[in-house]
């Protein structure tokens, strides 16, 4: 079903006003450009809101680290930078840092950002406006746009064996570009999609159907902060400082979401259609993934080629940075 025309425009001006904001990536914040400054680049996505709540609220400071935000456009924009060295951390998942350490341990999981919770799911699978598409047994043979060999890739194919529907059945359309994904999906031209919030609660409020997401599934999303192993060993009291600082705006985030709604509107772009609706979810404290999600990924990646074999967990994931929570 193509939208109705108001709806197309209001829909085409926010995808607009999204990639004109990320045509920006560098963003310096509190920096003072010295040795023990961290870098770290960062999606404009939900998952960064404590980022803005600590910086802010002067956590930041009063933690004593030297911070540099590095707002990238996309994953790959990030993992370039990664690569070049020119970051210390980045917000990613799993098979991101998996990735890195095919060949060398190059980077470690060192905390969790945020993972999928009931009522707060981190993706959604989800039918275009019109659709016939139902339930997941009816998404045998229907077009699905994701991502693909990334979280999206995996969480669709994990959801989907879970409801008894062999990946290999469904056609796989590789739209890296959320906000392109999103569009497509609302104009009918991909019979799904699978999205995160807060473009799936979008899609919702605007007559796309549900389809599953992983509200149930929590060992399967997890968004991460990842970090260099030179920034590990050459930054470490830094780092402690700023996983100190986040997990305190984490706290007041958790305990009170809705005071920071103006403050997430800000900085994180929100479609008009749910900006009020739009219900902030709840942060991970004091966390990495376990050994059983991170063994889950590997089997993902080996079983579709992307590694010759499984990476030992302890290898890529750290507790050395978790702070105290009070």
């Amino acid at each position: 079903m193509i939208l109705n025309p108001l709806l197309q425009k209001t829909w085409s001006r926010f995808i607009l006003i999204l990639f004109v904001s990320l045509a920006f990536p560098l963003i310096s914040i509190g920096a003072s450009g010295t040795s023990d400054t961290l870098k770290i680049a960062m999606l404009p996505i939900i998952d960064s809101l404590p980022y803005y709540i600590a910086q802010a609220e002067g956590d930041f400071k009063k933690a004593g680290v030297d911070l540099k935000l590095i707002r990238v456009m996309s994953a790959l924009n990030r993992d370039q930078l990664m690569q070049a060295g020119e970051v210390d951390g980045m917000l990613n998942e799993m098979t991101s840092a998996a990735n890195f350490n095919r060949k060398k341990t190059q980077v470690q999981v060192v905390y969790t950002i945020r993972s999928a919770r009931s009522n707060y799911p981190m993706f959604r699978l989800i039918a275009s406006p019109g659709s016939r598409i139902k339930t997941v047994a009816g998404m045998k043979g229907a077009s699905i746009g994701i991502s693909r060999h990334t979280i999206i890739e995996y969480v669709t194919d994990r959801l989907l064996k879970w409801k008894g529907v062999h990946p290999g059945t469904v056609v796989k359309k590789s739209i890296p570009a959320i906000p392109e994904r999103f569009q497509l999906l609302m104009q009918g031209q991909i019979d799904a999609a699978m999205l995160p919030d807060p473009l799936a609660s979008a899609a919702l409020g605007a007559g796309a159907t549900l389809i599953i997401d992983d509200a149930a599934y929590p060992q399967y999303s997890a968004s991460l902060f990842t970090f260099s192993i030179d920034a590990i060993s050459g930054k470490s009291e830094s780092m402690k400082r700023f996983f100190k600082a986040w997990d305190r705006a984490v706290a007041r985030l958790n305990a009170n979401p809705e005071a920071y709604r103006p403050l997430m509107l800000k900085h994180i772009r929100v479609p008009k259609n749910v900006r009020n609706s739009y219900r902030i979810p709840e942060f991970s404290r004091s966390a990495v993934p376990s050994k059983e999600q991170w063994d889950d990924v590997m089997r993902w990646m080996v079983s579709g080629k992307l590694l010759t074999q499984p990476l030992p967990y302890r290898r890529s994931v750290t507790t050395s940075f978790l702070p105290e929570m009070n």
